[in-house]
């Protein structure tokens, strides 16, 4: 069987890192990190099996919600969005919900915690 691809979007190596390592011994899939929305968005467009995105809000270019939504409004496959974000905003999660995300971590968050969602997620999906 092919794995499946989740896709890790921070600007920050050292949280990409982190979740790389908590993720990695999530079954059936293989990691890819992307720095940014627009770099994300390219690996999206050029993956057919793609299993989950999380990503960060605050970004340079293209933030977290741009990049939710224009995953979104694509057609074709529907999987989870995962965000993590150290924004302050207490509107961020009800907005990230509106664009699209199926869960919302804020900074700092228990990476345990992030992948027993993920794996939640993916065994709805499965």
């Amino acid at each position: 069987m092919k794995s499946r691809l989740i896709i890790i979007v921070d600007d920050s190596p050292h949280v990409a890192a982190s979740l790389e390592v908590a993720l990695e011994s999530v079954s059936g899939v293989r990691l890819t990190a992307a720095s940014n929305g627009a770099d994300a968005l390219k690996i999206v467009n050029a993956s057919a099996n793609i299993a989950a995105v999380i990503t960060d809000l605050e970004m340079p270019g293209m933030d977290g919600f741009e990049l939710i939504r224009k995953i979104r409004e694509r057609s074709g496959q529907q999987f989870p969005i995962i965000v993590t974000s150290g924004k302050s905003d207490p509107n961020a999660p009800a907005d990230a919900r509106r664009a699209g995300a199926d869960a919302y971590f804020a900074k700092p968050y228990s990476p345990a915690a992030l992948r027993t969602t993920l794996e939640g997620l993916l065994s709805q999906g499965a």
